[in-house]
């Protein structure tokens, strides 16, 4: 075996190394290769051979370690993601892989200095010079004139039981100067003197979940038949939907199905579609199942994801391990179980860079490869799920009760704002009085609200009214929007910042108006209105970070706040308990956005929303304010109709050739000058409808045409759901690779995104 093929994390497809003599392989294991002139990278060996290639090879620099670092259903796993969201596996690698596990450098040397290093704490123990009790009291007997050593070396003898017992325990140093009082001086004497011993271990940077195990809570009767309806599916079925409207204890469902699971010595994964709502399921999941979980998200740092990953390849024993859309990379050994919460979430489907695959529709297939079963949750399920279910693809299970005795759903009352602002009752205040009357009811009974707002920062428009001049971003085609907090205008595509200006730069005028409003607006008013109640935000500006996001959640749990404010991540499926009233502030944006999925997602949204009420007590109050109050979704909304959505969209999907009964493939082209761009998207779309016929649709223009400078066209494939999806994703190879050579367009960039969301 002279040669391997591997893989490097670079939009490419196998690349094929010589094996140095002496050296041995096995598939998964991270080896050094050179690539370029000067650079290094760590590949992962896809499969050793003696079959020479036609080409000049290079050799293997250095193989990392012996033991691989992947298991060969994730090989697999990264081919079928290639195949399906048409990529290269390099690209899945390098999404697949934390980064700390595949360092690079410009050279050798440079390249031995990066990646993950473990965790290292100083440990203390006594030599053994002092192992028997008549050398442990000559030694406390020689430090009488030394009180400071010998009140220490006590301190640990009480520490570490080492009189009763000849076994040892190592103490932590830091630990043991803490507990002691005593300084680092004094500990360096010991030292010295040969009684006691310092010594580096390596400590896991993961929070320990060691607590004693609290029995799984009994189900209910509704919950039990769900259950039931759940282990009969998966007898015929690999998948099944389990549609249990919002606080019907779906969780506790979960958490038998885990357990169960567990007992066959079979892993599980739960993914979550938001970091956010990682804490609360990781308290609940942690007194269950205490140190078989394992957490892993982009939140973690690298070392910790190392950490997880490590784990997970030395595990022999079932293990439970919670995460976003990643974790389906993790090297599993024997998968059981694959749990999608809020299966229905857009956040499962990875945009940009590839490959942009879809968590939900992955799971679905790495289950199957393990010989598992997958598990789709949600209160609005998406309408592709739903019609599989109902079909019979998938089986179905239903939780139509809240839990908890005489708990309902939340009452829904709509707010008509086009009438309320005809009678300038609504002139310069974003509540209606019914709402604000709400509010004010919900604090002085101690309870709490949410309030949402699907769009962040304070005013997305800002206009001179003298001659009309918006800021708009110099990178993206959209406009800036304002952040008072900060006083600034940004881009919330690229990220663009710029200050907000005193005067028009346009007329030099001083009367700048803003339109629209966004959460900060919202919590400046909420102020004004409701001074006494301490208020918070959870939204992208204020939950960058892990800490800050469960700081946000954690504060509003523990009542510590009575008025949260958020964007899309308060429907995420968190659970708070004293929460009466939710506010919808304004549901026409969502209504009209320019996508066929629109209804559906502000459905779910807004249902989402409205079930975080009522969970524990009385029954949630939820004020929806709308300018179109007889438009029938909003109406669907108001009764929780679920399934009245489902059909509608159903039947317009049917007509207008969208999922379920179409696939869709967006072919994607990028260019910095305009009219090249259109030349390629037409040459590109003609090319393709030769042989697809009015399946092509474009190009067309999106609402946004320029981001990062650089000016977007797509492509629009409608494929029947029934054909067979492989020669398409070849012809589409085939023909970007024919693109990107063409000489009249040597920048133009070409990529595919599969399902689309």
């Amino acid at each position: 075996m002279n040669y391997a093929d591997v893989i490097l994390p670079l939009p490419l497809a196998t690349y094929t190394y010589r094996i140095p003599g002496g050296m041995t392989l096995a598939e998964g294991c991270r080896v050094m290769v050179p690539f370029g002139e000067h650079k290094y990278y760590t590949a992962i060996v896809a499969a050793v051979h003696n079959r020479a290639p036609s080409f000049e090879v290079k050799d293997i620099y250095a193989l990392h370690e012996a033991e691989p670092v992947l298991r060969l259903p994730q090989l697999r796993f990264w081919e079928w993601i290639a195949s399906y969201y048409i990529c290269k596996t390099g690209e899945v690698y390098k999404a697949a892989v934390p980064s700390g596990l595949k360092p690079e450098g410009n050279a050798a040397d440079a390249f031995r200095k990066k990646g993950y290093a473990p965790r290292m704490q100083s440990y203390i123990r006594h030599s053994d010079a002092i192992a028997g009790e008549e050398s442990l009291r000559a030694a406390i007997s020689s430090l009488k004139r030394a009180p400071a050593q010998e009140q220490l070396l006590l301190r640990y003898l009480d520490l570490s039981n080492a009189l009763e017992s000849t076994h040892r325990r190592d103490i932590p140093r830091k630990e043991l100067l803490d507990v002691s009082g005593s300084s680092p001086a004094t500990l360096e004497a010991l030292l010295k003197k040969g009684i006691l011993v310092s010594f580096e271990r390596e400590v896991s940077r993961l929070q320990p979940y060691t607590s004693a195990l609290l029995p799984l809570n009994p189900l209910s009767a509704p919950q039990e038949q769900a259950c039931n309806q759940i282990r009969e599916a998966f007898r015929t079925k690999n998948v099944c939907l389990l549609h249990g409207i919002t606080s019907s204890g779906k969780t506790e469902i979960y958490a038998h199905l885990i357990a169960e699971t567990l007992a066959e010595q079979r892993q599980v994964l739960f993914l979550l579609p938001e970091i956010a709502i990682t804490t609360q399921i990781t308290e609940r999941l942690a007194k269950w199942f205490g140190d078989k979980l394992l957490v892993y998200h982009s939140g973690f740092s690298d070392d910790e994801r190392v950490e997880v990953w490590k784990r997970m390849l030395d595990a022999d024993g079932a293990m439970l391990a919670l995460g976003v859309r990643s974790s389906i990379f993790l090297p599993f050994r024997n998968l059981g179980l694959i749990i999608v919460d809020e299966e229905h979430e857009n956040t499962y489907k990875q945009q940009d860079p590839a490959p942009r695959y879809n968590a939900r529709n992955a799971a679905i297939v790495l289950a199957q490869m393990h010989g598992g079963k997958t598990l789709l949750g949600s209160a609005t399920p998406s309408v592709e799920t739903y019609y599989n279910a109902v079909r019979g693809k998938y089986g179905m299970a239903e939780l139509m009760v809240r839990h908890g005795e005489g708990l309902q759903e939340p009452d829904v009352r709509i707010v008509d704002l086009k009438e309320l602002r005809r009678k300038k009752i609504m002139k310069d205040t974003l509540f209606s009085p019914a709402l604000t009357d709400a509010i004010r009811a919900a604090l002085d009974a101690g309870e709490q609200v949410i309030l949402f707002r699907n769009r962040r920062g304070f005013a997305p428009v800002v206009e001179c009214r003298n001659c009309g001049w918006t800021p708009h971003c110099p990178h993206c085609d959209v406009s800036l929007t304002y952040h008072k907090m900060h006083r600034r205008l940004e881009c919330h595509y690229c990220g663009h910042v710029a200050a907000y200006p005193a005067l028009c730069p346009d007329c030099n005028g001083n009367d700048l108006k803003m339109q629209g409003f966004g959460t900060e607006t919202i919590e400046e008013e909420v102020r004004e209105l409701f001074p006494e109640a301490v208020t918070d935000r959870l939204d992208m500006d204020t939950a960058r970070t892990r800490s800050a996001c469960e700081h946000i959640i954690s504060r509003f749990e523990a009542g510590k706040v009575q008025i949260l404010i958020g964007t899309q991540m308060l429907s995420k499926g968190l659970d708070f308990g004293n929460v009466s009233v939710a506010g919808i502030l304004n549901a026409d944006h969502m209504l009209n956005y320019p996508d066929f999925r629109a209804h559906e997602r502000a459905f779910q949204m807004m249902v989402q929303v409205s079930g975080r009420t009522g969970r524990r007590g009385k029954r949630g109050l939820v004020y929806l304010q709308t300018s179109q109050p007889d438009n029938p979704l909003i109406r669907l909304v108001e009764k929780s109709a679920y399934r009245g959505m489902i059909d509608s969209q159903l039947a317009e999907r049917s007509c207008f050739r969208y999922p379920p009964f179409f696939r869709l493939i967006e072919i994607v082209v990028r260019g910095r000058l305009e009219e090249p761009l259109h030349a390629f998207a037409t040459h590109c779309a003609d090319l393709l409808r030769e042989r697809l016929g009015d399946r092509i649709y474009g190009p067309v223009t999106p609402p946004v045409n320029r981001i990062h400078n650089l000016y977007i066209r797509k492509i629009i494939l409608k494929i029947e759901a029934s054909a067979a999806i492989a020669p398409v994703r070849n012809l589409l190879e085939e023909t970007g690779e024919r693109m990107r050579l063409h000489p009249d367009y040597p920048r133009v960039r070409i990529h595919f995104d599969v399902d689309p969301l």
